[in-house]
């Protein structure tokens, strides 16, 4: 077992990390199943860096928490020359011999790794830097992670788990084949694979890890030598790294790894700059998120050329009709782009967007694929665009209102409008109906089974179970979700409502005000238009929507199946803690849902915004925190992280 287990481990590096096997795979697999075998016949004897640890087998109830020994930080990051310049200005006026390390920014999900004596024994991810969740068991699947190191050390490093861009591809083809939904990019697909309960899912997945930080003390001298002795004890360890003084050097670096992007089989998204002495780094500390000695240049938004085959106009909850432009497929950020978004009518006419255009596309916020303008010099003879002048879902005349930018049906019954008003109903921050999305609302469309939201409180186990694809044990979490919502506090179902200008905070306003839906339903324009940040507007919309006869006949629908009407939460006083205070939320949280962050924030009397400007008292930022966080650093505007919201 002992030379079996050597043996196996040798081959599995030579084959995953240093891509030159010296055995054919049927060589391997022979010696594999001999150690199989081995193990059934002597269980108690089987070795903690035996490979059989990285096929799945065990199914998992949830993640523990994980309490980091050494804190895990936030990078602060740079936009532009001038900002990696600002920070070698910092640096050097303390040490002006100082070198860096530049390394390449790996779009992947940080973890940590703890071995005692040389035994792997804790794996986590960075969790809010302070707290993680233990996934030992799939990181045990990551094929180059070594379970056993060379040497008996006591020792955690850290590093990125990525998913490489071949084995992206390959699972999006399988998921597509088996008609689930693909993965977006390949640092959601890690994400989410890191996060698997089966640990046979993870095993498939392929997934790599690059290594980059020893975290326990070190008697090594820089950051270099961190590096090099990373790969000593066994770890993947990224190459493409360069050692400097010059800010000039590591500039010419960025371009180059820039243009080099799109050929690595691993997704970066810049590149890290570390002051290479770690003697240094100790003497120049943290600020309360981020090491004073690192910075992260973010490249930005990549743009490609594509072009429009056709337009596509959809209508959503309140009547908007959107374009969707249909392109030839481009690979942007990571993922194959075929559709992006044109905004609305005036934006098409403003930018002279026709079909057959070749556009410039991009990522905004690196999330929703956008059309950003027309390559001029590349238009043939395309005429302007057709603007529809009917409703693409009941046909009714479209209605383009003066002071609106965007198309809008005004048909009550439009079957687009309705299913959208379904499914926002049903969604997380208004009730709250797991499984309620726009397939099954589709389905109970389609069978005649809702036509609006009152009709959701009638649905029964049989009608779900008609269906196809609803299996009884589907059906029934799905009744259970119904039931459950009818407690939900009011101002849920005031957003639910998905009346014009109402969103959830100004739901929790009004509530806070008057209590109920039957209070808010009778209270009048002056009493509306002076609740504090809401005004005219507002005011005139819940006017208008609760003079309706058929909406009090909603109402009473709802309270006849048991919807709870009155508000359940805590009235914030003027003495809260954060009362008056604009607070916006950026980057990823890892404790709470940003949902909840912000319902908590707004307990406590805080207003939560989604743009920073001068207005702006505090940013929370999060793990991956971008143009948000630079614009509150840009401002002087004070940043907390995650653990400041946890002590609130």
């Amino acid at each position: 077992m002992n030379e079996l287990v050597t043996l196996l481990n040798r081959y599995a590096k030579e084959y995953y990390t240093e891509d030159n096997p010296s055995v054919s795979d049927s060589e391997y697999d022979k010696l594999y199943r001999e150690l199989v075998e081995l193990e059934k016949a002597h269980p108690d004897d089987i070795l903690p860096d035996s490979p059989t640890h990285r096929v799945g087998g065990l199914v998992l109830s949830n993640f523990e928490k994980y309490t980091h020994a050494y804190p895990l930080y936030s990078l602060q990051d740079a936009f532009s020359r001038e900002e990696l310049l600002d920070f070698d200005r910092r640096v050097k006026e303390r040490f002006p011999t100082a070198r860096y390390v530049a390394e390449l920014k790996i779009d992947g999900l940080s973890v940590s790794l703890t071995y005692r004596e040389g035994v792997l024994q804790v794996g986590a991810t960075r969790g809010d830097g302070t707290i993680g969740e233990n996934i030992t068991e799939n990181l045990k699947r990551v094929k180059d992670i070594p379970l056993v190191l060379d040497e008996p050390l006591d020792i955690t490093v850290r590093g990125e788990c990525y998913l490489p861009k071949a084995s992206f591809d390959k699972i999006n083809q399988e998921r597509q084949a088996n008609g689930e939904p693909e993965f977006a990019n390949p640092r959601n697909a890690a994400a989410g694979t890191l996060r698997q309960l089966d640990t046979a899912v993870v095993a498939k997945r392929n997934l790599a890890t690059f290594l980059y930080q020893e975290v326990s003390p070190s008697h090594h001298q820089n950051q270099e030598e961190v590096l090099q002795a990373l790969e000593k004890d066994g770890f993947s360890v990224n190459h493409r790294y360069m050692v400097t003084s010059s800010m000039d050097e590591i500039w010419q670096f960025i371009e180059t790894i820039a243009g080099e992007r799109e050929q690595l089989s691993y997704d970066i998204d810049g590149i890290v700059i570390k002051v290479d002495d770690l003697a240094m780094q100790e003497e120049l500390g943290y600020t309360v998120k981020a090491p004073r000695w690192a910075i992260a240049y973010k490249f930005p938004a990549e743009e490609k050329e594509a072009e429009i085959l056709s337009v596509d106009w959809t209508v959503g909850r309140t009547g908007v009709v959107t374009p969707t432009a249909n392109l030839t497929p481009v690979q942007l950020a990571g993922t194959t782009v075929s559709r992006a978004t044109l905004h609305n009518v005036d934006y098409i006419t403003e930018k002279d967007i026709r079909i057959g255009d070749t556009v410039i596309v991009y990522k905004a916020g690196d999330i929703i694929p956008a059309v950003l303008r027309v390559v001029e010099q590349k238009r043939k003879e395309q005429i302007p665009m057709d603007i529809p002048s009917q409703c693409p879902s009941c046909g009714s005349d479209l209605i383009h209102f003066e002071d609106e930018v965007a198309l809008r049906c005004i048909n009550p019954i439009c079957p687009s409008q309705i299913k959208e008003r379904l499914a926002h109903f049903a969604s997380r921050d208004a009730m709250n109906i797991t499984g309620f999305g726009p397939s099954l609302v589709e389905k109970l469309y389609a069978a005649h089974l809702v036509r609006d939201v009152a009709d959701i409180y009638k649905l029964t186990l049989d009608d779900f179970m008609t269906l196809e694809g609803i299996k009884e044990k589907s059906a029934t979490k799905l009744v259970k979700a119904i039931q459950s919502s009818k407690d939900n506090s009011a101002e849920r179902l005031l957003f639910g409502l998905g009346i014009r200008h109402v969103g959830s905070k100004v739901s929790r306003q009004l509530l806070e005000t008057f209590h109920s839906l039957d209070e808010l339903s009778k209270a009048s324009f002056e009493e509306i238009a002076q609740i504090e940040g809401l005004g005219e507007v507002i005011a005139s919309s819940i006017t208008s929507y609760f003079e309706k006869a058929e909406v009090h006949e909603l109402m009473d629908e709802l309270t006849s199946y048991g919807v709870n009407m009155t508000f359940l939460g805590q009235v914030v006083s003027s003495s809260a803690s954060l009362s008056g205070l604009t607070i916006v939320l950026t980057g990823k949280l890892e404790q709470l849902t940003r949902s909840e962050a912000k319902e908590k924030l707004q307990s406590l009397g805080a207003k939560v915004t989604g743009s920073v400007s001068k207005k702006t008292d505090i940013v929370v930022a999060g793990s991956d925190a971008g143009s948000k966080l630079a614009k509150a650093q840009e401002l002087g505007i004070e940043v907390r992280d995650e653990n400041w919201l946890r002590s609130l």
